[in-house]
């Protein structure tokens, strides 16, 4: 997973993720509530696609859409997956003030998936514009962070770091190394933020 530097002629400004620094973040009062809409029956399947695995959903309609907040438009919920690391210290790919979280769920045979236990009551948020995490880092991505953490046990990061890519090694970690935020604005949605980690 690529590193951009300031000093590389291949860096570009908008590369993620970064350390949210929640003291910088500015209070936008323009930003709207997130508007979720969800439903479970969408869930299709888990794939392990060799880096992670996905979760898929059938978007050919608007019954799970993501919309409101910082978005200019409306999103079908098309898959998520999740980012770990090899202990449970770290493996999220965004930081809150220095501190890194043990995964971080994203979103782009089985029983049907709930997607809501994994969304927090509070949906404050923080967001900034910013770029794939994956190849080809593209920059089109609006990013929204939620600002209260969900829990995951280290029994649940260890079915992750169980999966195997196809050479059949374990995928101990596979999340993209901290980007420089160069002159980007992080917004925040809510005025007086403690941050719930």
């Amino acid at each position: 997973m690529g590193v951009c530097t300031s000093s590389t002629a291949q860096c570009l400004p908008r590369q993620s993720p970064i350390d949210i620094q929640t003291r910088r973040a500015k209070y936008d009062s323009s930003l709207k509530p997130l508007f979720i809409q969800y439903d479970p029956n969408t869930s299709k399947r888990i794939i392990n696609v060799g880096h992670c695995f996905n979760v898929e959903f059938d978007d050919s309609s608007d019954r799970s859409v993501l919309s409101e907040g910082p978005l200019t438009s409306h999103y079908r919920l098309r898959q998520f997956h999740f980012h770990w690391g090899t202990s449970d210290r770290d493996g999220s790919e965004h930081v809150i003030d220095g501190q890194t979280y043990p995964a971080e769920n994203k979103e782009s045979p089985f029983e049907k998936f709930n997607l809501s236990n994994l969304l927090p009551k509070e949906r404050t948020y923080w967001t900034y514009l910013g770029s794939l995490t994956t190849s080809p880092y593209s920059e089109c991505v609006t990013w929204v962070l939620l600002q209260e953490a969900i829990t995951i046990s280290s029994e649940q990061l260890q079915h992750f770091r169980g999966l195997q890519n196809e050479d059949e090694e374990f995928i101990l970690e596979n999340h993209r190394p901290l980007q420089p935020i160069e002159k980007r604005l992080v917004k925040s949605s809510c005025k007086h933020k403690n941050h719930k980690p």
